[in-house]
């Protein structure tokens, strides 16, 4: 019986070896904000950057398309719009997420040690972040903040919030400094 406990401590070691030698898998949640531009930039700085050889780690750039409201099918007068706008609003977002992630592949560029992925995932950002780290087994979310008042934040609701009470993994919020 005492020899039970041993092999399933030696057992669980190989699985936390493999993941180790794997790397990290750092998710940053980007928008077209500069706060979270920010906050990639002080990730590779500061967290990737700052591993004992970066070697292995990979950065997955997380973007969070806002679905099109319901109610932009319609126009102000109540008429129906037609498939021709609806297109060139789908793609007016998909070219909103694509300038984003685009930016934040230049700034990571400058780190050629750190393996790159993108996600671009259509959704409510709180839901569609939280979900994905937790999909991709993340290691740590970090994230920019708007910085908004309380007033702001009771309207509008805050994402960095919302992932920090729900996101399964370690969640860093990185704020911007004031200039």
């Amino acid at each position: 019986m005492a020899s039970s406990a041993p092999d399933s401590a030696v057992a669980a070691e190989p699985a936390a070896a493999d993941k180790a030698a794997a790397g990290r898998r750092v998710v940053v949640a980007v928008d077209e904000s500069e706060e979270s531009m920010h906050a990639l930039s002080w990730c590779l700085a500061n967290v990737l950057s700052s591993s004992s050889s970066g070697a292995g780690d990979t950065l997955v750039l997380l973007h969070a398309r806002r679905p099109r409201p319901v109610y932009a099918a319609m126009d102000s007068s109540g008429y129906m719009m037609t498939s021709d706008v609806m297109a060139s609003m789908d793609k007016y977002a998909a070219a909103i997420s694509a300038a984003a992630v685009d930016k934040a592949k230049r700034i990571c560029a400058a780190f050629p040690h750190v393996t790159v992925e993108t996600l671009v995932e259509s959704g409510d950002p709180r839901d569609v972040i939280c979900d994905a780290t937790e999909k991709m087994g993340a290691d740590l979310l970090v994230m920019g903040s708007h910085g908004y008042g309380l007033i702001q934040r009771a309207f509008l609701g805050s994402v960095s919030n919302h992932c920090a009470q729900n996101c399964k993994c370690p969640v860093l919020i990185v704020k911007r400094p004031k200039e």
